[in-house]
Protein backbone atom coordinates (compact mmCIF):
# COMPACT_ATOMS: atom_id res chain seq x y z
CA UNK A 1 0.00 0.00 0.00
CA UNK A 2 1.09 3.58 -0.92
CA UNK A 3 2.09 6.05 2.19
CA UNK A 4 -0.58 8.91 2.18
CA UNK A 5 1.10 12.08 1.43
CA UNK A 6 0.05 14.73 4.05
CA UNK A 7 -1.50 17.63 1.75
CA UNK A 8 -2.44 21.11 2.61
CA UNK A 9 -6.53 20.50 4.00
CA UNK A 10 -7.74 22.96 2.17
CA UNK A 11 -6.45 22.47 -1.28
CA UNK A 12 -7.90 18.87 -0.89
CA UNK A 13 -11.53 19.60 -0.09
CA UNK A 14 -11.05 22.12 -3.05
CA UNK A 15 -9.61 19.83 -5.12
CA UNK A 16 -12.31 16.77 -4.38
CA UNK A 17 -15.35 19.18 -4.57
CA UNK A 18 -13.77 20.20 -8.21
CA UNK A 19 -13.17 16.70 -9.33
CA UNK A 20 -16.70 15.41 -8.05
CA UNK A 21 -18.68 18.17 -10.31
CA UNK A 22 -16.39 17.60 -13.34
CA UNK A 23 -17.19 13.95 -12.77
CA UNK A 24 -21.08 14.65 -12.91
CA UNK A 25 -20.28 17.58 -15.42
CA UNK A 26 -18.92 15.04 -17.75
CA UNK A 27 -21.78 12.69 -17.29
CA UNK A 28 -24.80 14.57 -17.23
CA UNK A 29 -23.82 17.35 -19.68
CA UNK A 30 -21.45 15.94 -21.79
CA UNK A 31 -23.11 12.38 -21.60
CA UNK A 32 -19.68 10.85 -21.28
CA UNK A 33 -19.33 7.25 -20.48
CA UNK A 34 -19.53 7.19 -16.62
CA UNK A 35 -15.95 4.68 -16.47
CA UNK A 36 -14.19 7.08 -18.28
CA UNK A 37 -16.14 10.20 -16.50
CA UNK A 38 -14.90 8.60 -13.28
CA UNK A 39 -11.50 7.82 -13.97
CA UNK A 40 -11.15 11.65 -15.17
CA UNK A 41 -12.78 12.46 -12.25
CA UNK A 42 -10.62 10.60 -10.13
CA UNK A 43 -6.84 11.60 -12.00
CA UNK A 44 -8.52 15.47 -11.71
CA UNK A 45 -8.77 15.35 -8.06
CA UNK A 46 -5.39 13.75 -7.35
CA UNK A 47 -3.81 16.39 -9.59
CA UNK A 48 -5.32 19.55 -8.12
CA UNK A 49 -4.66 18.26 -4.22
CA UNK A 50 -0.95 17.61 -5.53
CA UNK A 51 -0.12 14.49 -5.31
CA UNK A 52 3.05 13.15 -6.98
CA UNK A 53 2.04 11.74 -10.59
CA UNK A 54 3.84 8.54 -9.49
CA UNK A 55 0.86 8.25 -6.89
CA UNK A 56 -1.59 8.71 -8.96
CA UNK A 57 -0.67 6.28 -11.18
CA UNK A 58 -0.05 4.04 -7.59
CA UNK A 59 -4.27 4.51 -6.82
CA UNK A 60 -5.10 3.88 -9.68
CA UNK A 61 -3.36 0.23 -10.33
CA UNK A 62 -4.50 -0.42 -6.78
CA UNK A 63 -7.92 0.43 -7.22
CA UNK A 64 -8.68 -1.37 -10.49
CA UNK A 65 -6.77 -4.83 -9.02
CA UNK A 66 -7.59 -4.73 -5.66
CA UNK A 67 -11.26 -3.45 -6.82
CA UNK A 68 -11.68 -6.17 -9.14
CA UNK A 69 -10.12 -9.03 -7.23
CA UNK A 70 -13.33 -9.28 -4.94
CA UNK A 71 -15.97 -9.37 -7.68
CA UNK A 72 -14.62 -10.26 -10.85
CA UNK A 73 -15.39 -13.96 -10.71
CA UNK A 74 -18.83 -13.25 -9.26
CA UNK A 75 -20.14 -10.97 -11.24
CA UNK A 76 -19.03 -13.14 -14.54
CA UNK A 77 -20.45 -16.58 -12.48
CA UNK A 78 -23.56 -14.58 -11.66
CA UNK A 79 -24.28 -13.89 -15.20
CA UNK A 80 -23.86 -17.36 -16.60
CA UNK A 81 -26.20 -18.49 -13.18
CA UNK A 82 -28.79 -15.97 -14.13
CA UNK A 83 -28.76 -16.86 -18.36
CA UNK A 84 -29.43 -20.33 -17.45
CA UNK A 85 -32.19 -19.61 -15.07
CA UNK A 86 -33.88 -17.14 -17.63
CA UNK A 87 -33.16 -19.32 -20.62
CA UNK A 88 -34.79 -22.19 -18.81
CA UNK A 89 -38.24 -20.99 -18.04
CA UNK A 90 -36.89 -20.94 -14.02
CA UNK A 91 -38.37 -17.23 -13.35
CA UNK A 92 -41.54 -18.55 -15.00
CA UNK A 93 -41.79 -21.63 -12.98
CA UNK A 94 -41.60 -19.42 -9.68
CA UNK A 95 -43.68 -16.83 -10.54
CA UNK A 96 -46.47 -19.05 -11.70
CA UNK A 97 -46.06 -21.57 -8.53
CA UNK A 98 -46.24 -18.95 -6.43
CA UNK A 99 -49.23 -16.96 -8.15
CA UNK A 100 -51.35 -20.37 -7.66
CA UNK A 101 -49.78 -20.95 -3.94
CA UNK A 102 -51.37 -17.32 -2.95
CA UNK A 103 -54.34 -17.01 -5.31
CA UNK A 104 -55.08 -14.44 -7.37
CA UNK A 105 -56.34 -12.38 -4.40
CA UNK A 106 -52.47 -12.29 -2.37
CA UNK A 107 -51.35 -12.40 -6.32
CA UNK A 108 -49.42 -8.78 -5.76
CA UNK A 109 -47.79 -10.75 -2.87
CA UNK A 110 -46.42 -13.38 -4.71
CA UNK A 111 -45.05 -11.78 -7.76
CA UNK A 112 -43.29 -9.59 -5.27
CA UNK A 113 -41.42 -11.92 -3.87
CA UNK A 114 -40.75 -14.02 -7.28
CA UNK A 115 -39.20 -10.64 -7.99
CA UNK A 116 -36.67 -10.06 -5.50
CA UNK A 117 -35.88 -14.33 -5.79
CA UNK A 118 -35.57 -13.87 -9.47
CA UNK A 119 -33.35 -10.15 -9.44
CA UNK A 120 -30.94 -11.55 -7.29
CA UNK A 121 -28.75 -13.89 -9.98
CA UNK A 122 -30.84 -12.24 -13.16
CA UNK A 123 -30.91 -8.47 -14.03
CA UNK A 124 -33.48 -6.51 -13.39
CA UNK A 125 -34.10 -5.51 -17.65
CA UNK A 126 -34.24 -9.04 -17.86
CA UNK A 127 -36.40 -10.07 -15.13
CA UNK A 128 -38.84 -7.48 -15.98
CA UNK A 129 -39.27 -8.70 -20.13
CA UNK A 130 -39.71 -12.07 -18.66
CA UNK A 131 -42.03 -11.86 -15.62
CA UNK A 132 -44.26 -8.59 -17.04
CA UNK A 133 -46.39 -11.12 -19.16
CA UNK A 134 -47.86 -12.76 -15.88
CA UNK A 135 -48.62 -9.53 -14.67
CA UNK A 136 -50.54 -8.52 -17.44
CA UNK A 137 -52.17 -12.10 -17.93
CA UNK A 138 -53.31 -11.94 -13.90
CA UNK A 139 -54.75 -7.95 -14.51
CA UNK A 140 -56.54 -9.64 -17.71
CA UNK A 141 -58.33 -12.36 -16.05
CA UNK A 142 -59.70 -9.96 -12.68
CA UNK A 143 -60.14 -6.92 -14.89
CA UNK A 144 -57.97 -5.01 -12.78
CA UNK A 145 -55.14 -2.39 -13.46
CA UNK A 146 -51.55 -3.83 -14.55
CA UNK A 147 -50.48 -1.52 -11.73
CA UNK A 148 -52.24 -3.69 -9.14
CA UNK A 149 -49.51 -6.20 -10.04
CA UNK A 150 -46.69 -4.44 -11.61
CA UNK A 151 -45.98 -2.37 -9.52
CA UNK A 152 -45.37 -5.24 -6.62
CA UNK A 153 -43.41 -7.27 -9.36
CA UNK A 154 -41.21 -3.87 -9.99
CA UNK A 155 -40.23 -3.62 -6.42
CA UNK A 156 -39.42 -7.51 -5.63
CA UNK A 157 -37.10 -7.09 -8.29
CA UNK A 158 -35.94 -3.48 -7.56
CA UNK A 159 -35.35 -4.83 -4.00
CA UNK A 160 -33.51 -7.88 -5.37
CA UNK A 161 -30.98 -5.92 -7.93
CA UNK A 162 -30.17 -3.45 -4.95
CA UNK A 163 -29.96 -5.14 -1.57
CA UNK A 164 -28.96 -8.52 -2.02
CA UNK A 165 -25.93 -10.53 -3.71
CA UNK A 166 -24.51 -12.00 -5.96
CA UNK A 167 -26.14 -9.32 -7.81
CA UNK A 168 -23.35 -7.08 -8.95
CA UNK A 169 -24.92 -3.70 -6.60
CA UNK A 170 -24.42 -5.19 -3.29
CA UNK A 171 -21.45 -7.58 -4.01
CA UNK A 172 -19.43 -4.55 -5.21
CA UNK A 173 -19.96 -2.42 -2.32
CA UNK A 174 -19.22 -5.11 0.10
CA UNK A 175 -15.85 -5.51 -1.61
CA UNK A 176 -15.09 -2.15 -1.16
CA UNK A 177 -15.90 -1.99 2.16
CA UNK A 178 -14.51 -5.61 2.92
CA UNK A 179 -17.75 -6.20 4.48
CA UNK A 180 -18.68 -10.75 4.70
CA UNK A 181 -20.98 -11.17 2.12
CA UNK A 182 -23.16 -13.49 4.85
CA UNK A 183 -23.82 -10.82 6.56
CA UNK A 184 -24.54 -8.35 3.83
CA UNK A 185 -27.16 -11.19 2.29
CA UNK A 186 -28.95 -11.43 6.18
CA UNK A 187 -28.93 -7.60 6.38
CA UNK A 188 -30.04 -7.65 2.61
CA UNK A 189 -33.16 -9.68 2.99
CA UNK A 190 -34.26 -8.17 6.17
CA UNK A 191 -34.30 -4.75 5.17
CA UNK A 192 -34.83 -5.98 1.18
CA UNK A 193 -38.30 -7.75 2.32
CA UNK A 194 -39.55 -4.98 4.41
CA UNK A 195 -38.92 -3.00 2.01
CA UNK A 196 -40.71 -4.81 -0.97
CA UNK A 197 -43.98 -5.19 1.22
CA UNK A 198 -44.41 -1.41 1.68
CA UNK A 199 -43.56 -0.46 -2.24
CA UNK A 200 -44.72 -3.58 -3.28
CA UNK A 201 -48.28 -5.06 -2.52
CA UNK A 202 -49.06 -1.98 -0.49
CA UNK A 203 -48.07 0.64 -2.93
CA UNK A 204 -49.27 -1.24 -5.94
CA UNK A 205 -52.79 -1.61 -3.87
CA UNK A 206 -52.83 2.04 -3.74
CA UNK A 207 -51.71 2.72 -7.37
CA UNK A 208 -54.41 0.08 -9.21
CA UNK A 209 -56.90 1.68 -7.21
CA UNK A 210 -56.26 5.41 -8.31
CA UNK A 211 -54.64 4.76 -11.92
CA UNK A 212 -57.05 2.37 -14.33
CA UNK A 213 -53.89 1.32 -16.65
CA UNK A 214 -55.26 -1.66 -19.22
CA UNK A 215 -53.18 -4.28 -20.55
CA UNK A 216 -51.29 -2.88 -23.51
CA UNK A 217 -53.34 -3.54 -26.41
CA UNK A 218 -50.21 -5.45 -28.58
CA UNK A 219 -50.16 -7.82 -25.34
CA UNK A 220 -53.94 -8.27 -25.18
CA UNK A 221 -54.10 -11.93 -26.93
CA UNK A 222 -50.81 -12.85 -25.89
CA UNK A 223 -50.74 -17.00 -25.13
CA UNK A 224 -50.55 -18.83 -22.05
CA UNK A 225 -47.57 -19.97 -20.76
CA UNK A 226 -47.06 -23.91 -21.58
CA UNK A 227 -45.98 -24.47 -18.00
CA UNK A 228 -45.26 -28.83 -19.40
CA UNK A 229 -41.62 -27.46 -20.50
CA UNK A 230 -41.13 -25.54 -17.23
CA UNK A 231 -38.79 -26.67 -14.35
CA UNK A 232 -39.90 -27.37 -11.29
CA UNK A 233 -40.81 -25.03 -8.63
CA UNK A 234 -38.59 -26.92 -5.95
CA UNK A 235 -35.23 -27.37 -8.46
CA UNK A 236 -35.74 -23.97 -9.07
CA UNK A 237 -35.72 -22.53 -5.24
CA UNK A 238 -32.86 -25.03 -4.76
CA UNK A 239 -30.85 -24.18 -7.36
CA UNK A 240 -30.76 -20.20 -6.35
CA UNK A 241 -30.44 -21.28 -2.37
CA UNK A 242 -26.72 -22.95 -2.95
CA UNK A 243 -24.68 -19.90 -3.07
CA UNK A 244 -26.95 -18.37 -0.23
CA UNK A 245 -26.87 -21.13 2.03
CA UNK A 246 -23.38 -21.75 1.74
CA UNK A 247 -22.20 -17.96 2.27
CA UNK A 248 -24.18 -17.52 5.32
CA UNK A 249 -23.13 -21.18 6.69
CA UNK A 250 -19.41 -19.60 6.48
CA UNK A 251 -20.42 -16.74 8.44
CA UNK A 252 -22.19 -18.30 10.91
CA UNK A 253 -19.70 -20.88 11.81
CA UNK A 254 -17.14 -17.68 11.59
CA UNK A 255 -19.15 -16.83 14.68
CA UNK A 256 -20.29 -20.49 16.91
CA UNK A 257 -17.26 -22.58 15.56
CA UNK A 258 -13.83 -22.15 16.09
CA UNK A 259 -11.89 -21.77 13.31
CA UNK A 260 -10.04 -24.90 13.55
CA UNK A 261 -13.05 -27.16 13.50
CA UNK A 262 -13.94 -29.64 10.55
CA UNK A 263 -17.40 -27.64 9.77
CA UNK A 264 -15.75 -24.30 9.74
CA UNK A 265 -12.85 -25.23 7.65
CA UNK A 266 -15.25 -27.12 5.20
CA UNK A 267 -17.47 -23.78 4.61
CA UNK A 268 -15.18 -21.41 4.39
CA UNK A 269 -14.17 -22.88 1.51
CA UNK A 270 -17.66 -23.94 0.36
CA UNK A 271 -18.90 -20.70 1.27
CA UNK A 272 -16.29 -18.56 -0.62
CA UNK A 273 -18.55 -16.66 -2.20
CA UNK A 274 -16.92 -17.23 -6.22
CA UNK A 275 -17.06 -21.40 -5.07
CA UNK A 276 -20.63 -20.86 -3.81
CA UNK A 277 -21.30 -19.27 -7.10
CA UNK A 278 -19.22 -21.77 -9.41
CA UNK A 279 -21.15 -24.53 -7.47
CA UNK A 280 -24.61 -23.32 -7.98
CA UNK A 281 -24.08 -22.38 -11.98
CA UNK A 282 -22.77 -26.47 -12.25
CA UNK A 283 -25.73 -27.52 -10.81
CA UNK A 284 -28.17 -25.17 -13.01
CA UNK A 285 -26.13 -26.22 -16.02
CA UNK A 286 -26.48 -29.86 -14.96
CA UNK A 287 -30.24 -29.53 -14.02
CA UNK A 288 -32.18 -26.85 -15.99
CA UNK A 289 -29.47 -26.95 -19.16
CA UNK A 290 -28.32 -30.81 -19.74
CA UNK A 291 -31.76 -32.16 -18.21
CA UNK A 292 -33.83 -29.67 -20.23
CA UNK A 293 -32.65 -30.38 -23.73
CA UNK A 294 -29.74 -28.28 -24.51
CA UNK A 295 -26.55 -29.44 -25.51
CA UNK A 296 -23.21 -28.06 -23.93
CA UNK A 297 -22.23 -26.16 -26.81
CA UNK A 298 -26.21 -24.53 -26.59
CA UNK A 299 -25.01 -23.68 -23.19
CA UNK A 300 -21.48 -22.27 -24.28
CA UNK A 301 -23.00 -20.02 -26.67
CA UNK A 302 -25.75 -18.75 -23.95
CA UNK A 303 -23.43 -18.30 -20.88
CA UNK A 304 -20.37 -16.69 -23.00
CA UNK A 305 -23.96 -13.91 -24.41
CA UNK A 306 -24.54 -13.62 -20.95
CA UNK A 307 -21.14 -12.05 -20.04
CA UNK A 308 -21.42 -8.93 -22.85
CA UNK A 309 -22.93 -7.10 -19.77
CA UNK A 310 -20.40 -7.74 -17.17
CA UNK A 311 -17.37 -5.76 -18.99
CA UNK A 312 -19.65 -2.64 -18.14
CA UNK A 313 -20.24 -3.32 -14.56
CA UNK A 314 -16.74 -4.61 -13.90
CA UNK A 315 -15.34 -1.63 -15.26
CA UNK A 316 -17.16 1.22 -13.88
CA UNK A 317 -16.85 -0.74 -10.64
CA UNK A 318 -12.69 -0.67 -10.76
CA UNK A 319 -12.74 2.96 -11.87
CA UNK A 320 -14.90 3.36 -8.82
CA UNK A 321 -11.93 1.60 -6.70
CA UNK A 322 -9.54 4.18 -8.44
CA UNK A 323 -11.57 7.04 -7.05
CA UNK A 324 -11.52 5.30 -3.56
CA UNK A 325 -7.92 5.25 -3.73
CA UNK A 326 -7.14 8.49 -4.81
CA UNK A 327 -9.46 9.79 -2.32
CA UNK A 328 -7.33 7.83 0.32
CA UNK A 329 -3.77 8.07 -0.57
CA UNK A 330 -4.33 11.57 -1.60
CA UNK A 331 -5.39 12.08 2.76
CA UNK A 332 -8.91 13.56 2.14
CA UNK A 333 -10.64 10.05 3.67
CA UNK A 334 -8.98 11.64 7.19
CA UNK A 335 -10.58 14.48 6.20
CA UNK A 336 -13.96 13.28 5.11
CA UNK A 337 -13.44 10.91 8.49
CA UNK A 338 -12.72 13.73 11.05
CA UNK A 339 -15.98 15.78 9.36
CA UNK A 340 -18.41 13.02 9.84
CA UNK A 341 -16.88 12.58 13.33
CA UNK A 342 -17.48 16.18 14.04
CA UNK A 343 -20.85 16.00 12.94
CA UNK A 344 -21.94 13.33 15.12
CA UNK A 345 -23.19 11.87 12.04
CA UNK A 346 -23.90 7.98 11.60
CA UNK A 347 -21.76 6.32 8.97
CA UNK A 348 -24.85 5.12 7.85
CA UNK A 349 -26.59 7.82 6.75
CA UNK A 350 -23.61 9.53 5.30
CA UNK A 351 -23.16 6.94 2.85
CA UNK A 352 -27.09 7.09 2.28
CA UNK A 353 -27.15 10.82 1.55
CA UNK A 354 -24.05 10.39 -0.39
CA UNK A 355 -25.56 7.63 -2.95
CA UNK A 356 -28.44 9.83 -2.97
CA UNK A 357 -26.90 12.69 -4.40
CA UNK A 358 -25.54 10.39 -7.27
CA UNK A 359 -28.72 8.72 -7.66
CA UNK A 360 -30.64 12.02 -8.23
CA UNK A 361 -27.67 13.46 -10.49
CA UNK A 362 -26.22 10.93 -13.09
CA UNK A 363 -29.45 8.58 -12.75
CA UNK A 364 -27.39 5.20 -12.99
CA UNK A 365 -27.69 2.96 -9.71
CA UNK A 366 -24.50 1.44 -10.71
CA UNK A 367 -22.57 4.95 -10.58
CA UNK A 368 -24.25 5.92 -7.48
CA UNK A 369 -23.26 2.57 -5.56
CA UNK A 370 -19.93 3.17 -7.05
CA UNK A 371 -19.07 6.43 -5.83
CA UNK A 372 -20.81 6.03 -2.49
CA UNK A 373 -19.01 3.09 -1.34
CA UNK A 374 -15.82 4.60 -3.26
CA UNK A 375 -15.69 7.58 -0.74
CA UNK A 376 -17.42 5.60 2.33
CA UNK A 377 -14.21 3.53 2.36
CA UNK A 378 -11.77 5.85 2.06
CA UNK A 379 -12.58 6.86 5.83
CA UNK A 380 -10.06 5.98 8.20
CA UNK A 381 -10.76 2.80 10.90
CA UNK A 382 -13.43 1.62 8.45
CA UNK A 383 -12.16 -2.19 8.66
CA UNK A 384 -12.67 -1.96 12.48
CA UNK A 385 -16.48 -1.49 12.36
CA UNK A 386 -18.22 -4.39 13.05
CA UNK A 387 -19.65 -6.74 10.10
CA UNK A 388 -23.01 -6.31 11.31
CA UNK A 389 -22.46 -2.25 10.93
CA UNK A 390 -20.42 -2.85 7.76
CA UNK A 391 -23.68 -4.51 6.18
CA UNK A 392 -25.86 -1.56 7.07
CA UNK A 393 -23.97 0.73 5.29
CA UNK A 394 -24.18 -1.62 2.35
CA UNK A 395 -27.89 -1.51 2.83
CA UNK A 396 -27.84 2.32 2.95
CA UNK A 397 -25.50 2.67 -0.01
CA UNK A 398 -28.47 0.11 -1.65
CA UNK A 399 -31.27 2.20 -0.47
CA UNK A 400 -29.56 5.67 -1.22
CA UNK A 401 -29.12 4.35 -4.92
CA UNK A 402 -32.49 3.32 -5.56
CA UNK A 403 -34.28 6.87 -5.00
CA UNK A 404 -35.59 9.23 -6.99
CA UNK A 405 -35.57 7.17 -10.22
CA UNK A 406 -36.47 10.13 -12.82
CA UNK A 407 -35.61 11.13 -16.68
CA UNK A 408 -32.06 10.02 -16.33
CA UNK A 409 -32.58 6.72 -15.25
CA UNK A 410 -33.00 4.12 -18.04
CA UNK A 411 -35.23 2.47 -15.69
CA UNK A 412 -37.42 4.70 -15.53
CA UNK A 413 -38.49 4.97 -19.85
CA UNK A 414 -38.21 0.64 -19.67
CA UNK A 415 -40.66 0.78 -17.21
CA UNK A 416 -42.97 2.99 -19.09
CA UNK A 417 -42.91 1.56 -22.55
CA UNK A 418 -43.36 -2.41 -21.02
CA UNK A 419 -45.95 -0.60 -19.02
CA UNK A 420 -47.65 1.03 -21.09
CA UNK A 421 -47.70 4.89 -19.05
CA UNK A 422 -46.86 8.52 -19.92
CA UNK A 423 -44.44 10.21 -18.13
CA UNK A 424 -46.56 11.97 -15.28
CA UNK A 425 -48.23 8.85 -14.23
CA UNK A 426 -44.72 6.78 -14.60
CA UNK A 427 -43.35 9.47 -12.01
CA UNK A 428 -46.47 9.34 -9.83
CA UNK A 429 -46.51 5.61 -9.83
CA UNK A 430 -42.27 4.19 -10.62
CA UNK A 431 -40.45 7.18 -9.29
CA UNK A 432 -42.19 7.07 -5.62
CA UNK A 433 -42.32 3.05 -5.41
CA UNK A 434 -38.42 3.20 -6.18
CA UNK A 435 -38.09 6.06 -3.57
CA UNK A 436 -40.27 3.80 -0.54
CA UNK A 437 -37.90 1.29 -1.62
CA UNK A 438 -34.69 2.44 -1.13
CA UNK A 439 -35.75 4.91 2.04
CA UNK A 440 -37.84 2.19 3.16
CA UNK A 441 -34.84 0.01 3.60
CA UNK A 442 -32.65 2.54 4.68
CA UNK A 443 -34.45 3.06 8.08
CA UNK A 444 -34.51 -0.40 8.40
CA UNK A 445 -30.43 -0.78 8.29
CA UNK A 446 -30.60 2.56 10.10
CA UNK A 447 -32.38 1.33 13.13
CA UNK A 448 -30.15 -2.36 12.83
CA UNK A 449 -27.13 -0.45 12.91
CA UNK A 450 -27.71 1.21 16.21
CA UNK A 451 -27.21 -2.21 18.13
CA UNK A 452 -24.08 -3.55 16.23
Amino acid sequence: MAEITMLDPARLIFAAIAGLVLLLVLIIKFKVHAMVAILVGAIAIGLMAGMPASEIVTAVNDGIGNTLEGIALLIGLGSMFGAILEASGGAQTLAISMVRRFGDQKAAWALGITGLIVAMPVFFDAGLIILIPLAFSLAKRTGRSTLFYAVPLLAGLAVGHAFIPPTPGPVLVASMLGVDLGWVILIGIFCGTIAMIVAGPIWGSFCGKKYMIPVPERLSEQEDIDESKLPHFATIVGIIMIPLLFIICDSVCGVVLPADHFVSILFSFLGEPFVAMLIATIVAMLILGLRHGYTMEQLENLMTKSLEPTGLIMLVTACGGVLRYVLQYSGLGDLIGAAVSSMSLPLVVLAFLVAVLVRVSVGSSTVAMTMAAGIVSAIPGISELSPLYLACVTAAIAGGSTVLSHFNDSGFWLVKSLVGLDEKTTLKTWTIMETLVGFTGFLVALVISFFA
